[in-house]
């Protein structure tokens, strides 16, 4: 047990260092960017020097830049993500608005893309019709080809346009709040199968490295029949690996969630944070960046902890550290 409280506190240790990078070279690369945040929010309208002296003071902007690194950081570790230049609202309260909106396709995306892939790889693995391996191995590979944005924007011309079944864009009829299912079923499909192709590729590979160990043989010259052995002894086994690519992908989701949300107009955190990069509202790019961030590395240790706890080896490991220091 000491052993692996052990390996989860250098794991929160070094989580919470990459967190402390991140939000310094993401601080600084927006420091050093062209373009002044309080002529973007100004626009074209006109503003006296007295007035914008003011607006310099209330940002802090008339600080030096390693105060104000000190400041957000420690704002930050009190959960004070900064004020918005544009909006003028808590940086916090937009995010929570958003988060939302993005989580909700980003967990059925995942869930969809797990399940299917675990399905179309273990047939694929298994299966005696070389046609039926080549059609889901070469159709993975084309969709793990395709970007994301491009197959959004296909799915919109498609089903939107040409058949007129699903809305284009939004969360919403008239831009009402909340979200309407049928507003959900493009943007989820478009996450889901940029996921589901890479992930349906390792569960095929992983299900016949399974299949080829000794156990396997073991198993069938017992006489237990070919699904026994696929789902009792194979499986098991081929799912150690996807448990790391589950965990990996939700990086790549929230990372592909930027471009989704802006083809389908879906009102969630990427989108958020195209319109603060357009502005150049930095506290908004930076708070998302942040928040983005955290659920990575959370998602990263839930993954390895999930990892000890199925794969009999890592907790085989551990319980002989354990013995060996005590």
């Amino acid at each position: 047990m000491r052993p692996a409280l052990i390996h989860y506190g250098r794991l929160l240790a070094s989580s919470a260092l990459l967190l402390l990078v991140v939000i310094t070279v993401l601080f600084l690369l927006l420091e050093i960017a062209p373009g002044d945040p309080l002529q973007a929010m100004l626009g074209d309208a006109p503003a006296s020097e007295e007035f914008r002296d003011q607006m310099v003071a209330t940002f802090g902007l008339d600080q030096p830049m390693w105060q104000r690194y000190l400041t957000y950081v420690g704002n930050v570790l009190t959960g004070d993500l900064g004020e918005s230049i544009v909006s003028r609202r808590s940086v916090t309260e937009l995010i929570m608005i958003r988060a939302p909106y993005t989580l909700i396709i980003a967990v059925i995306a995942l869930i969809i893309s797990t399940i299917v892939c675990l399905v179309l790889g273990a047939i694929a693995a298994r299966t005696r019709r070389p046609w039926l391996d080549g059609l889901i191995s070469g159709g993975s590979l084309t969709f793990f080809s395709i970007p994301n944005f491009w197959l959004g924007l296909m799915l919109i011309w498609l089903f939107a346009v040409v058949l007129d079944w699903l809305p284009a864009s939004g969360a919403n009829a008239h831009g009402e709040p909340g979200i309407a299912w049928q507003y959900m079923i493009l943007p989820i499909v478009a996450t889901a199968t940029s996921q589901l192709a890479l992930k349906t590729r390792v569960m095929r590979s992983s299900t016949i490295e399974a299949l080829g160990q000794d156990y396997i043989d073991t198993a069938r010259s017992k006489g237990l029949s070919s699904d026994r052995v696929l789902y009792r002894h194979g499986l098991p086994n081929a799912l150690l690996p996807m448990i790391t690519i589950v965990g990996l992908s939700v990086g790549n989701l929230l990372a592909g969630s930027t471009l989704i949300e802006r083809v389908f107009g879906w009102p969630g955190m990427g989108l958020l944070m195209v319109d603060a990069i357009n502005e150049k509202d930095n506290m908004v790019v930076l708070g998302v960046t942040i928040v983005m961030t955290v659920m990575i590395l959370i998602a990263n240790i839930l993954t390895d902890i999930v990892y000890g706890l199925v794969d009999p080896r890592l907790r085989a490991r551990f319980t002989r550290s354990g013995r060996s220091a005590a």
